[in-house]
C-alpha cells in the first residue's frame, strides 16, 4: 500500500465508500481545496474517479468520489492470478471435486482456528467483535456494531481472496458457513462484493 495522504484517502473511501471532498478533507485535516487537488492527482493515476449525485432540494448536485478498480488494486488480493489460475487448472484437469477439497479444508482449518481465538461463553456482541477482530488481522478491514432492532452486524471492506472467490463461488458460500457455526447465530449477507457491492455485509441474530 502507498503511505502519505494517497494511502489514507484510499483507505477512507475502502471503508466507508464514496466521499464528498470536503468530508476527505475533514478527516485528513485539510482545506477541501487541498483534498480536490489530491484526488484530481489520483484521477490522473487511475486511482479514484467522481460521480455526480444529485442534490435535496433546490441545492447543487453533488460530486462524491469512489475508488476505481485500479483503487482498488492498491489493497492486496493474495496472489491473484496465481490463485485463479490454479483453481482453472484444477476444475479441467481433476474435476470441481478437487476444488470442493480444497474449500472444505479451508473451512476445516477456519473452524479450529476460529474457535480457539474467540470466546464461545461470551455473549453475541462479544463473538462478533472476537471475529471482526481476527478476519481484520486477515486482511479484509472489517468492522461491526449493533443496530436499533438489536441485530449485529459484520461489515467487510475488502477481499483479500477476491481473485479465488470469483473463481469458485464456494468460498463465499464456506465462509458464511463458518460464521453461522462460531457464532452460533443466524447470519445473512445482505451486500456481496462478488454482486457489485463495495463490500460484504452480515446481518447477524440470535437464533430463535
Amino acid at each position: 500500500m502507498r503511505q502519505s495522504s494517497i494511502n489514507r484517502i484510499l483507505i477512507l473511501l475502502k471503508t466507508e465508500g464514496p466521499q464528498l471532498a470536503s468530508a476527505l478533507g475533514d478527516a485528513l485535516g485539510i482545506s477541501s481545496e487541498a483534498a480536490r487537488q489530491q484526488l484530481t492527482k489520483m484521477a490522473e493515476e487511475g486511482l479514484v474517479e467522481p460521480v455526480t449525485s444529485a442534490a435535496s432540494g433546490r441545492g447543487r448536485p453533488k460530486q462524491l468520489w469512489h475508488l476505481t478498480a485500479a483503487g482498488n488494486g492498491q489493497f492486496p488480493d493474495d496472489h491473484a492470478d496465481l490463485t485463479a489460475t490454479l483453481l482453472s487448472t484444477m476444475v479441467s484437469q481433476l474435476g470441481q471435486g478437487a476444488v470442493d477439497a480444497v474449500i472444505s479444508a479451508r473451512e476445516t482449518d477456519m473452524l479450529r482456528r476460529y474457535r480457539s481465538e474467540i470466546d464461545v461463553a461470551a455473549d453475541l456482541p462479544s463473538r462478533v467483535a472476537g471475529l471482526a477482530a481476527i478476519r481484520t488481522q486477515e486482511g479484509y478491514m472489517a468492522d461491526h456494531w449493533q443496530e436499533e432492532d438489536g441485530s449485529l452486524m459484520l461489515v467487510e471492506n475488502h477481499c483479500p481472496i477476491c481473485s479465488a472467490a470469483c473463481a469458485c463461488s464456494g468460498f463465499c458460500r464456506s465462509e458464511l458457513e463458518t460464521f453461522r457455526v462460531v457464532l452460533g447465530a443466524q447470519v445473512e449477507r445482505e451486500e456481496h462484493i462478488l454482486l457489485g457491492a463495495r463490500r460484504c455485509a452480515y446481518r447477524i441474530r440470535t437464533v430463535a
